[in-house]
């Protein structure tokens, strides 16, 4: 990234001189962590004494010191404890800062080496041998080892942890057989043949088996590892947390050399900060370093700002309108291709995104393997006179003159399109999609629903109540549509499409179990075009995910896999260095 000259200082300055190399200090926060919790001034205490060691040693050079700070608006909901957390901060932390995973991905999404060096998978696909690295300690001292990985393992596939991600296991072989510690760092796992069978391992942080081991499964959920005094094996070490304000990180000295050493920064600072408004103030005055996803909105003030960089790039989720295929309005899939064809997406793209983002036609997103941005392209692009003809073809016309369609029966073609309260981007795409269908003769209703309760009305059985709703979806690299669109998911919580058609289930069936992805293009192109013949739901668009970045840190690299992927490179040269002193940032 580019140098700037100006120096900010944030509030509460104790000077701005630039700094350079400071021997490397353990930060004593730690020691007040879990003060009266036996378990965790045990291990704050054995984490102080392994790490003193390295109190007072001289950086390899000045490129090392420092502290970033990230601001966003969020808490890590559920901490640094693997076995149970959802919250996709969470889970990059323990992947990138405080834990490791056996293995990350490339910007080809191919597996590269982390905790395990190597590894082999038979001809057969049916088990794994993972070779581990011997240099890994944890924070307490602790060699990670083969025990460790095993343990993990086991205790993410007993149903009584409560494992968010349990379906990473349907094709392993789950219990004592499933894994096999072969030596101190080698261990073998075993599956049956399926698709993206290392994805897994990219996702699941390893845990301290000597810390964890005496826990119940049952009570890992409350257990005052997770946000108290976690103990990772990763690059950063965790000093402090602070409920809604701020987490902090110090550079881990005893990170394995071959995989770089301790990071060049002295500190990073997850910093909460609910209001967007107040977080683009924030990086704009230099207060915050790197401000996560700012509003479309708020692009063009990043770009103006000298001291930033604004990083945009296809993020893992897109927008769509659901369409709920059990009304007689929506049952024909000729209606809801009519729908997205009458629909300017494109133009909703520019508008509502400011031009970040691409037009969606399917579930498989722009940075995948399986991605092809012809499908659908001419099948589903804007035309107003497609959709007519289509919805006549279907039977509906506007029998009455009053500028609805109405089928034989006299039913009109009028739906509602509901969104969750506080949401303005899905509010404009009910109200332009309204305006747009109009023209072709379909009355659509914007509708106004609070979180929760639009919830329970999409994913309880009982209710599906609703025409069809704007929302957005999560994406995981290993694609895998089943619960939104077998019919085996019919009456499930994401099955509210009410989508069935033996096509897609044989695809969906069929999927998952391709484990070498060269076999597998050609049937998710099939399945993808099936996809746009049924028209369960209106894609909208894959949105870009936007970062500002202030200028004077270098090797910041964040994309699809994570804002926090290249950690470990993140370098602020001596002169671009400044001295903070924020309380409420615990920052030193």
């Amino acid at each position: 990234m580019a140098t700037v000259a100006a120096v900010v200082v944030a509030c509460g300055d104790e000077g701005g001189a630039p700094m350079g190399a400071v021997p490397w200090r353990l930060d004593r926060t730690l020691l007040e962590q879990g003060r009266g919790i036996p378990f965790c001034e045990k291990v704050t205490a054995d984490v102080e004494a392994f790490l003193s060691r390295w109190d007072g040693t001289e950086p390899p050079s000045d490129d090392y010191g420092g502290t970033v700070v990230v601001g966003t608006i969020g808490e890590i909901a559920d901490g640094m404890n693997g076995f149970v957390s959802s919250d996709y901060s969470a889970s990059q932390h323990q992947s990138f800062v405080n834990g490791m995973t056996l293995l990350h991905y490339d910007a080809e999404l191919n597996p590269v080496p982390y905790l395990a060096e190597s590894w082999e998978v038979n001809d057969a696909k049916t088990e794994i041998v993972f070779h581990l690295r011997d240099d890994v300690f944890w924070h307490d001292g602790v060699r990670t080892d083969a025990y460790d990985v095993a343990f993990t393992y086991r205790r993410a596939t007993d149903p009584r942890t409560g494992f968010p991600n349990s379906t990473f296991w349907t094709y392993y072989d789950r219990g004592e057989n499933g894994v096999e510690v072969v030596d101190s760092f080698t261990v073998r796992v075993r599956m049956q043949p399926h698709a993206e069978f290392m994805d897994p391992w990219r996702t699941t942080t390893i845990m301290p088996r000597h810390l964890l081991e005496d826990v119940p499964p049952e009570e890992l959920k409350q257990h005052p590892y997770g946000s108290v005094c976690p103990v990772g094996n990763g690059p950063f070490v965790f000093i402090d947390h602070r409920q809604d304000a701020s987490w902090t990180f110090q550079a881990n000295p005893a990170f394995p050399e071959g995989l770089g050493g301790r990071p060049y920064l002295d500190r990073y600072v997850y910093r909460v900060i609910p209001e967007q408004t107040t977080l683009l103030s924030e990086v704009l005055t230099g207060n915050i370093d790197i401000y996560l996803a700012p509003r479309p909105d708020q692009a063009q003030r990043v770009i103006d700002a000298p001291n930033l960089e604004l990083l945009a790039y296809p993020w893992r989720s897109y927008v769509y309108v659901g369409w709920n295929s059990r009304r007689p309005q929506l049952a024909d899939a000729r209606v809801r291709r009519a729908i997205t064809r009458a629909t300017n997406r494109e133009e909703i793209v520019q508008a509502i995104l400011q031009g970040y983002g691409r037009v969606a036609n399917t579930s498989v997103p722009p940075f995948h393997w399986a991605y092809d941005p012809e499908i659908g392209r001419e099948e589903l692009s804007y035309d107003p006179d497609a959709a007519r003809r289509s919805l006549a073809e279907a039977g509906w016309v506007d029998r009455d003159g009053d500028g609805v369609r109405e089928n034989a029966e006299g039913l009109p073609l009028s739906i509602t399109l509901k969104y969750n309260q506080g949401n303005q981007q899905r509010q404009d795409i009910a109200e332009i999609m309204q305006s747009q269908l109009a023209q072709v003769g379909i009355e659509a209703r914007p509708q106004v629903v609070e979180w929760a309760t639009l919830l329970n009305q999409l994913s309880d059985p009982a209710q599906r109540d609703f025409d069809g709703v704007v929302i957005a979806w999560i994406v995981e690299f290993k694609l895998d549509d089943t619960d939104l669109f077998h019919s085996s998911k019919y009456d499930a919580p994401y099955g509210y499409s009410g989508t069935r058609n033996p096509v897609l289930d044989r695809y969906l069936d069929t999927l998952p179990l391709i484990a070498d992805r060269e076999d597998a293009i050609p049937v998710w192109r099939a399945y993808q075009e099936a996809l746009l013949e049924e028209q369960p739901y209106t894609f909208f668009y894959f949105p870009d995910r936007l970062d500002a970045v202030n200028r004077r840190i270098e090797g910041v690299t964040m994309d699809a896999r994570g804002e926090w992927l290249s950690i470990r490179e993140w370098r602020i040269p001596p002169e671009r260095r400044i001295r903070r002193a924020s309380a409420a940032a615990g920052v030193h």
